[in-house]
């Protein structure tokens, strides 16, 4: 692995701006970063899939999945005051909001800074500091002082896309990235970097990868990818959270820098048991640190997939992330790394024969 180019890349997925239903600028990047490898295609919802060169369409058949889109916001109304009222695009604490800078997108597609709203403390009664903030209290301010500004000025729409303004880091003495959207854009750039290494190497099966959109609202353009592609089995990456900056250390399931973690349940999935053990024993036998989770909640596209067609085997490696759904998060590039290890050993050891061995 080039470690500068792997990071450059991760940056790219990162930065981009790519709420869900406005994925169009990150399948750019990942049609732009993964046309060497296959046939690239795109459907109407701005799904991509990378059908490997070397496929022959009569073998078993692994899906790859990693989701494009990330939690971000959408312009509800523009108020009289030129603030712009919001939904959210995906699951967040309403908490985490305000005062952060976000991204906007204008009428001719550039995109440009907004400050969420906070009134200061000197304004505050005694309920609002005791009560918690509410999604409808939460107001973007582009700088404009009335409606007509807004939209005449700055070039605001109804409905204009929201993302957060972060930029991508990576501090190599720590092994930290530190950015915005690892959950999905870490899977992303770990499938990438998976279908690079096996590029020119023949494998026994064949491999579509596919970006998918709309994860965070539903996992809608995973039912659609899953349908097209009609998979024997499927790997999903995730940025999925980590949990060892709250949970005592003999709970913690999700740590940073202890490998990517394959779950055995969530709310939308009791992972295949037989792909699990399989994926589990073949990790231990080449070393490649994994970690085991059950967890209470969240949900992958894996939910959505695994339930397509006849059922289709699937499971999930996720890169732990410190505090997805916000502005910002941690994570090693180390688990990444052995992300890409584990799905490419797993490619490799697949044959025809590779369902059959995973029944149990």
């Amino acid at each position: 692995m080039n470690k500068k180019e792997f990071v450059e890349m991760i940056a790219a997925y990162s930065e981009a701006n790519g709420p869900s239903g406005f994925e169009h600028e990150v399948s750019e990047i990942a049609i732009h970063q993964t046309g060497d490898y296959g046939e690239v295609s795109r459907d109407t919802m701005q799904n991509v899939y990378v059908r490997r060169r070397g496929n022959t369409g009569n073998r078993l058949r692994v899906q790859l999945d990693a989701h494009l889109d990330e939690v971000g916001l959408i312009v509800q109304s523009i108020r009289s005051t030129g603030m712009l009222g919001v939904l959210p695009l995906g699951s967040w604490v309403p908490g985490n909001i305000p005062a952060h800078l976000f991204r906007v997108r204008t009428r001719d597609g550039s995109w440009i800074r907004a400050i969420t709203t906070s009134k200061p403390p000197h304004y505050l009664s005694e309920a609002e500091r005791n009560q918690g903030v509410t999604m409808e209290q939460i107001e973007l301010d582009i700088g404009a002082s009335s409606k007509q500004e807004a939209e005449e000025l700055f070039g605001i729409d109804v409905a204009a896309p929201v993302v957060p303004d972060v930029s991508c880091s990576y501090d190599e003495p720590h092994d930290l990235l530190l950015g915005k959207a690892f959950d999905c854009r870490l899977g992303c750039a770990a499938m990438t970097e998976t279908m690079k290494r096996l590029d020119g190497l023949e494998l026994q099966v064949d491999v579509v990868a596919a970006y998918s959109v709309q994860e965070e609202i539903g996992g809608r353009g995973a039912v659609v990818t899953a349908r097209q592609i009609d998979a024997d089995l499927a790997i999903v990456f995730e940025g999925t959270p980590a949990d060892d900056n709250f949970a005592p250390a003999d709970q913690s399931q999700t740590a940073l820098g202890k490998g990517p973690m394959l779950r055995h349940m969530d709310r939308s999935m009791v992972t295949h048991a037989g792909f699990q053990r399989y994926t589990l024993a073949l990790a231990r036998e080449l070393g490649i640190p994994v970690q085991e989770a059950v967890r209470s909640g969240g949900g992958t596209n894996a939910g959505l997939i695994h339930t397509q067609g006849v059922g289709i085997p699937s499971i999930v490696i996720g890169v732990p992330v410190r505090y997805i759904h916000t502005h910002y998060g941690w994570a090693k590039l180390g688990d990444v790394e052995s992300a890409v290890l584990l799905a490419t050993a797993l490619l490799k050891s697949f044959d025809a024969t590779a369902v059959e061995r995973l029944i149990y």
